[in-house]
Parts: structure tokens; C-alpha cells; sequence
């Protein structure tokens, strides 16, 4: 039997994709074992797998840890309306900021941990290089759970930046002031891992594509086309990789119980900008359809709900979308994933990250729409609602892409291939 170490980012979108590709590992016989931030813990103990807890900061409770990331979420929601590049100088950066110091924090437990897990392969599904992952002596694998641009190519848009992919003047725009912005924060990272015994990296670069495996979530009809072709002895892309949730039965509604589902949801983080989850219930209470809402842990703040609207602080999203008609989501890459497993079309309300370059790439793929999260009206909301319910050719595209999708495994070709390694 093998050790297998996941060690995903404390976010649920890497967390929670580690655990469908650990399912699999475990249905085959061998031991998955996760590494994880403390803010991250019970997380993988509730689906029954064995945790090991790395400082990834200074020490704090779980609790602490989990408001210091709301916190932080939460005091950048002016800036979830800017547009991509002028996010750069400040949500942009204070990530990176804060990634770096992850991984500064993490080395001074992560030599212990996986000395005391002896794991046969680590995977890693993060943005940034922790170097004991690289230097313990055994395959390492990276999986990559956010959008396919995070492996970069000249002819496809950067990674952050929601270009189209003909869009060259907003790539190079995008690169210098990504570059200009982020070169502190790269110098103090490249000194960090030469005193790690590592070769520092191309400005911009804060990790490096495994000589061994990388996974990449993303599924073939919506993956673009490379200058430099990934080599696939090196480079999988796992198309139907969705993790296995418990069943969930839809309630009863007082009102249009015979209504379209829509199911609502920014994520656990993206719940914290309340104002506008109100906003779009106050819309989507007009019209005839049924509404699932994904409120976090905000659910006090709602009264008075109206009858065809149900909010709760979580979802089992894997069992819930499959039920839907429409999803409204903040582009994170699980939900744009599954959408299209699923065959679900989508309008997505990117506020950070790569959920910028996941509503650009199913808009002109024509999986969905994408939206500005406040530039909209009530109008414009419900024509791309009753636009996407009935378009034959969205819909015809979504059926395609999800029987491709669902012909092939993800989760259990990734535990496959990372078995192989072992």
C-alpha cells in the first residue's frame, strides 16, 4: 500500500478537488493522507481522510485563521469591481504578498511532516513552490485546479488577466504591469528559496512544472490552443474531474415549484459581499423560476425570503448542479468545471483571480455569459437568464462538451497516473 500526500491550497476550490482524486486513491487501495494550513482543519477529516496541520503563518487557532481569510476577502470587496489589470496594485499583489509568506512559514514544519508521512508521491495544488515538496526525494506532482493559463504560453492570455484569447494588446498591457507590480514580492521570494538551495526563478514565476506529472483540470473543448504543445508524457488534462458529494434532494417551494433551478453561489469567500447576493435575489424573486442560494456564513443576514428563494450556508454543489437549469456563479474553477460536466450553462460574476479568465473563456467558447458583478440592471439580468434557458445552440454545445467530459474519469485517471509514480 502507498502514502499519497495532497497538500492543496487553504482554499475549497484545491481542497476540495484533492478530495475527489483522493476517493479514487483510497477505492483503490492505497493511503491518501492530507497536509493543510490549521484554518483548513476538519475539512478533509469529514470525508475520512488522516490530516497534518503546517503553520502557514504566524501561529493562530483555526478559528482566527479562517476570519483572518474573510477578513481579508472582505476588506478588498471595492476593489471586486475593478477591472483585471487595475486589481494588480492592490488585491493582485497582496496575494502574492501573502502566498510568499506561506510558503516562508510552511518550511519550518513541512521537513517534519513529510518525514513523519513517508509518502511515496506528494501532490501539490498551489501557485507557488514549497521547496522540502521538491527536495524530499520523491515524484512530486502538481496539480492545477485554477484556469489552464496558470501554464503560460505566448498565444494565450495571461493567468489573472480575463483577456480573450485574440486580445494581444491586453496581454502585453497586462504582463508589464503584472511584472512592474509584483517584482518586490518576486526578489523576496527568489532569495527565500536560494537560501532553500533552490535556482531562483524568471521574474513573474513563483513555481515551476513538475519533471514528473501535472494535472490540469481543465476540460478539452474549452483549453486553448498553445504555441509550445504541452508534452502529454508530462502534462494530462483531466476533463471530468468531479468529486463524489453526498445525494440532495431540492425543497419544496411555496411558489413556482414548477419552475427552472438556479442555483446561486460565490463560494465560501465570495459570500462576505452580501449587497450584491441581495441585490440579485431581489431580481431573481420576480421571476418564475426557483432559486438555490449559497449564503456562507452569512445566513442571519437574510429576512424576509421570498417564496421562491431558499438560502443555506452550504451546498453539496457536485449533487446540486446536476438538478439545475442555470447556475450564477463567481467563475471559481470547481464550479466552471462542473457546469460543464454537468451540462449547465452558466453566468459568471468574476470578482478576483482566475475566475476573471474562467468567465472570458466560457463566454467565447459559448458555454455561458459572462457579467459584470455591478454594471447590470434588472433587464439585462433576466434576458441573459431567459437567453440561456432557451439558446439551442449553448445548449447543444453543453451536451457535447459534457458527454466528452463524463466519458472520462478525471478523478480516477489522475489517481492512476499518480500511482504510477509511486
Amino acid at each position: 500500500m502507498k502514502t499519497i500526500a495532497f497538500f492543496p491550497e487553504a482554499a475549497f476550490g484545491p481542497a476540495l478537488n484533492s478530495v475527489g482524486i483522493a476517493q479514487e486513491v483510497k477505492k483503490l487501495g492505497h493511503n491518501p493522507v492530507f497536509i493543510c494550513d490549521k484554518g483548513f482543519e476538519g475539512v478533509f477529516t469529514q470525508y475520512g481522510f488522516e490530516e497534518h496541520h503546517v503553520n502557514m503563518s504566524e501561529p493562530m487557532s483555526a478559528e482566527e485563521m479562517a476570519k483572518y481569510w474573510v477578513d481579508f476577502i472582505n476588506g478588498h470587496i471595492p476593489n471586486f469591481n475593478k477591472q483585471p489589470i487595475d486589481q494588480i496594485e492592490n488585491y493582485v499583489k497582496d496575494c502574492w504578498d501573502a502566498i510568499v509568506e506561506t510558503s516562508v512559514w510552511a518550511e519550518k514544519d513541512l521537513p517534519n511532516v513529510l518525514n513523519k508521512i513517508k509518502p511515496d508521491v506528494i501532490c501539490i495544488d498551489n501557485v507557488i513552490l514549497f521547496p522540502a515538496t521538491k527536495q524530499y526525494g520523491k515524484p512530486w506532482v502538481r496539480i492545477i485546479s485554477c484556469s489552464e493559463n496558470e501554464i503560460p504560453d505566448p498565444i494565450i492570455p495571461p493567468h489573472l488577466s480575463g483577456c480573450g484569447e485574440s486580445d494581444l494588446e491586453g496581454f502585453k498591457k497586462f504582463n508589464e504591469k503584472f511584472l512592474e507590480t509584483v517584482k518586490p514580492i518576486h526578489e523576496k521570494f527568489n532569495s527565500f528559496i536560494s537560501e532553500c538551495g533552490e535556482q531562483p526563478y524568471p521574474l513573474g514565476e513563483f513555481f515551476e512544472a513538475s519533471p514528473h506529472l501535472n494535472l490540469l483540470l481543465y476540460p478539452e473543448p474549452v483549453k486553448f490552443k498553445r504555441q509550445h504543445a504541452l508534452d502529454p508524457n508530462k502534462f494530462q488534462y483531466l476533463h471530468g474531474c468531479v468529486r463524489n458529494e453526498k445525494e440532495y434532494t431540492v425543497p419544496t417551494f411555496s411558489k413556482n415549484n414548477d419552475g427552472k433551478l438556479i442555483y446561486l453561489s460565490f463560494g465560501s469567500l465570495g459570500s462576505g459581499d452580501t449587497d450584491l447576493l441581495k441585490r440579485l435575489i431581489k431580481v431573481l424573486a420576480k421571476t418564475d423560476h426557483r432559486i438555490l442560494v449559497n449564503v456562507g456564513d452569512y445566513k442571519e443576514e437574510y429576512t424576509n425570503i421570498p417564496d421562491n428563494i431558499y438560502i443555506d450556508s452550504w451546498y453539496p454543489q457536485p449533487s446540486v448542479i446536476p438538478q439545475c437549469d442555470l447556475v450564477i456563479h463567481h467563475g471559481g474553477n470547481n464550479s466552471f468545471t462542473e457546469c460543464l460536466y454537468f451540462g449547465v450553462p452558466a453566468i459568471i460574476m468574476p470578482y478576483v483571480w482566475d475566475g476573471h479568465d474562467n468567465a472570458t473563456r466560457v463566454h467565447e467558447t459559448k458555454h455561458g455569459l459572462k457579467m459584470h458583478r455591478a454594471d447590470w440592471d434588472d433587464d439585462l439580468l433576466i434576458n441573459n437568464i431567459n437567453f440561456l434557458l432557451n439558446d439551442e445552440q449553448i445548449q447543444l454545445n453543453l451536451l457535447n462538451t459534457s458527454k466528452f467530459m463524463q466519458s472520462d474519469n478525471g478523478s480516477s485517471k489522475a489517481a492512476k497516473l499518480i500511482l504510477d509514480l509511486a
